[in-house]
């Protein structure tokens, strides 16, 4: 499957680059790492995505060149969907992106549909950041600063600076690289985790009172509403990371976050410590993503849809 995108690749010269909604640092990192790529061997390239970029990656090299909208999806020779599972999570241009003769899809996700004819999906790399510098080697592309920095940062977020289950030796390996062609760990750990906003913090400081636990505590849960948002002025993308709280709680084996988004619909997202397949419950409500990190959107009451994640996290159990 390398031969077949290198081959596209060369014979191509202009190309769209998306990603998911609610874009993170594994999006956008490998976005921008394959514009700065495709953009150094002499090729036009635009990077869409549906969402706005999140303020805290604003430093990312390149991150102003993206754009929110198109007007046409006929001049591009191929597009790269990164990061999705499947070609709906890019948002409302799913229908009209689809229709671009070349499709790549470069993804780590295992719920990935296979939705492209040119898939290069490993569900055992670290990010689709991993995937991309694999890809590039391949090529044996420079891997100027601008590239190291994207793609060290969607590795670091996607592995939660390291700390997930989806890191192995060769990320470490892959990151050292990274750092020895411009990468700065400090840099960019500082602007990902230690930058935040004002309102972030007495959105946290809301959230955590909605603490509850389920399962003799081993699921524990937190909830944002769009008042908490509006009483403190924060954004939703405020609330990346949060679900990170409950699951350092001792006897936790499962964190869920449920975003309110709009009446009666929520995001829900799922961290588990790695005995609990989330994934698989993901999957349950529509949603996907890894044994260990997933989320879905639910309908429904609050207190009827926790029920129900909370059933399928404890049937999960029974799976071990």
């Amino acid at each position: 499957m390398l031969d077949r995108i290198v081959g596209i690749i060369d014979s191509c010269g202009t190309f769209l680059v998306t990603s998911h909604v609610r874009l993170d640092g594994d999006a956008l990192g490998s976005e921008l790492a394959m514009y700065h790529f495709l953009r150094n061997i002499g090729k036009e390239v635009v990077v869409y995505n549906q969402d706005q970029t999140p303020e805290k990656y604003g430093f990312l090299p390149g991150s102003g060149i993206i754009v929110n909208t198109l007007n046409s999806f006929e001049d591009f020779d191929a597009v790269f969907v990164l990061d999705c599972s499947e070609i709906g999570r890019i948002g409302s241009e799913a229908s009209r992106a689809d229709s671009i003769k070349r499709m790549i899809s470069i993804d780590h996700h295992v719920s990935n549909t296979g939705f492209c004819d040119i898939s290069l999906v490993d569900p055992e790399a670290s990010s689709t950041g991993e995937i991309l510098y694999r890809l590039f080697r391949k090529m044996n592309a420079d891997l100027t600063s601008d590239i190291a920095i994207n793609l060290y940062t969607a590795i670091l977020t996607d592995t939660g600076a390291f700390c997930y289950s989806n890191t192995g030796k060769d990320t470490f390996a892959i990151a050292g690289e990274l750092v020895e062609r411009g990468a700065s760990p400090q840099q960019i750990a500082e602007k990902v985790y230690e930058t935040n906003p004002a309102a972030k913090i007495e959105l946290m400081a809301k959230v955590l009172g909605t603490l509850r636990f389920d399962w003799k505590g081993r699921i524990g849960s937190i909830r944002v509403t769009r008042q908490m948002l509006e009483d403190v002025g924060a954004l939703q993308e405020y609330t990346d990371g949060f679900v990170d709280f409950p699951r350092s709680i001792e006897g936790v084996e499962v964190a869920v976050l449920y975003s309110e988004t709009s009446d009666n619909n929520f995001k829900v997202s799922l961290r588990s410590k790695g005995r609990i397949n989330v994934g698989r419950v993901a999957e349950e409500f529509g949603g996907g993503g890894h044994f260990s990190a997933a989320a879905c959107s639910v309908e429904g009451d609050i207190d009827i849809v926790k029920s129900k994640i909370a059933a399928c996290i404890m049937t999960q159990q029974s799976r071990i």
